[in-house]
């Protein structure tokens, strides 16, 4: 006897009932979903879930594609593993479960895509670190596979996407440093085409205008978004002249602080009084001296809110998350601390 009819008869119901308690469908009422899930792990029953692919056109499963490697994720990863946590958060109460896609930092992210699009083992897809010009969103897209984007990018195929609040971190954060007089104010901008760094780097020119002050491209610090990227920055910070150095820098990535920190205290550049930093809250930063004036948001909220606006476009579960196609920049809180004081 099969899994499905040895609960079914067990419980005195229907396979028919039983399985639309089991895929949580909303015609079975809660007290009866209830007996089956229960009785379901009583008996440790799992279904096939091949067999339900094939009978529902679907798998069940969302793939989160993310790039790896030490060049980007350095030491560990601090940003994702919490949006992850989000994400199933929402997925649970739809039985759905998340997948990481590693693409190696290698490869092309787009012929990673289109191969694991061809092996079609995710119901849709979220995509992160969007480039300027995207071309996995026009991919998906065009073969209509449900999809959303952690990022913003020039390619707009009218899909869903969350992205961080660069432009009010360079809104904020350079204004912090001028108006404690720093004038020579450095930034980190990533060594590739992501998008997070135009729209930074864009709002950073404006705010250096409005202040009267010229932009310096030597101030534009490229590296890899690691703690070993943070370190190499502040050795090109020190190999400066010491009229041009910034007096104060901006870091837009949540690990590159423990670098710069480490880095400056190296070439006898304490950080807060020789060179001011604002950067990204991490856990790692909260042992960080002096205290680091960083960013935050909560990035479980993120990838809450990533999941349900995903959702939102899939028709099965649409009326659960009548919310339209979501565009949204989510605002980042800034945390005062001792490492951006006045300039000497």
């Amino acid at each position: 006897m099969t899994g499905i009819r040895r609960l079914a008869n067990q419980l005195n119901l229907s396979i028919g009932t039983v399985s639309r308690a089991l895929n949580g469908k909303p015609d079975v009422n809660e007290e009866t979903r209830q007996r089956v899930l229960q009785a379901a792990a009583e008996m440790g029953y799992v279904p096939n879930q091949a067999g339900r692919a094939l009978r529902k056109g679907a798998t069940g499963v969302v793939g989160f594609m993310m790039q790896t490697g030490a060049e980007i994720t350095g030491e560990g990863d601090v940003f994702f593993m919490r949006v992850f946590d989000g994400v199933q958060t929402v997925f649970a109460r739809h039985h759905l479960d998340l997948v990481a896609l590693l693409c190696s930092s290698e490869e092309d992210p787009s012929a990673y895509m289109q191969r694991v699009v061809a092996r079609g083992f995710a119901d849709a897809l979220i995509i992160s670190a969007t480039k300027r010009r995207d071309h996995r969103i026009a991919f998906l897209a065009e073969r209509n596979i449900p999809f959303i984007a952690l990022g913003r990018s020039e390619t707009d195929a009218g899909h869903p996407w969350l992205d961080l609040d660069f432009e009010g971190m360079a809104e904020v954060g350079v204004t912090r440093l001028i108006e404690k007089g720093h004038r020579r104010i450095g930034v980190f901008a990533p060594l590739d085409e992501t998008n997070l760094g135009f729209v930074f780097l864009d709002r950073y020119r404006q705010v250096l205008a409005r202040h009267g002050l010229a932009f310096d491209p030597d101030l534009v610090f490229r590296a890899n978004p690691n703690e070993r990227g943070g370190h190499a920055i502040a050795q090109a910070i020190a190999a400066m002249p010491e009229d041009r150095r910034p007096t104060g820098f901006l870091l837009t990535n949540e690990v590159m602080s423990l670098g710069l920190y480490n880095g400056l205290y190296q070439a006898g550049l304490p950080p807060g009084k020789a060179i001011a930093v604002i950067g990204r809250d991490s856990p790692q930063a909260h042992y960080l001296v002096p205290k680091l004036t960083c960013f935050t948001l909560s990035l479980r909220e993120l990838g809450i809110a990533l999941a349900e606006a995903l959702l939102a476009t899939m028709p099965s579960y649409a009326e659960h998350y009548p919310l339209g196609t979501v565009r949204k920049v989510m605002p980042l809180t800034l945390i005062e601390g001792d490492s951006d004081g006045p300039a000497l």
